[in-house]
């Protein structure tokens, strides 16, 4: 079956009700989220999806070593100073969090799952320093 859009014959990887591929569909929404962008942040804000302005500014004054921390941790996996591992706990590599167990150690952290960084603060609670 030919894509409508790049006529490219796909396989099976389409969508039948307007005879368009997967990778030309996912570039579509891709543009139109761009296109309409303050349309779609209003609509996720409304919905919890983003925080306001307001939620960031008072979430940073209130954990100032967690943010540090946070933005020390993201600036050094983008600068290839700390490379991500995957979990710990069960080897995946997909939603990898860097938990720290003391935010006074920014650098020094345990790569975990998001299902086994919830269960740490379960049993453990809040890091230290935080």
């Amino acid at each position: 079956m030919f894509c409508s859009v790049c006529e490219k014959d796909k396989g099976e990887s389409f969508y039948a009700n307007d005879r368009t591929c997967k990778d030309c569909r996912k570039a579509k929404v891709r543009a139109n989220r761009l296109k309409n962008i303050e349309y779609y942040r209003a609509y996720d804000r409304k919905r919890g999806a983003r925080q306001t302005i307001d939620y960031v500014r008072e979430y940073r004054e209130k954990n100032v070593n967690k943010y540090k921390a946070h933005s020390m941790v993201n600036n050094a996996v983008r600068d290839g100073k700390l490379e991500r591992e995957p979990c710990e706990m069960c080897g995946i590599w997909e939603s990898v969090h860097a938990h720290h167990d003391d935010y006074s150690q920014p650098l020094n952290v345990r790569w975990l799952c998001s299902k086994h960084h919830v269960n740490w603060h379960m049993i453990n609670g809040e890091a230290a320093n935080g």
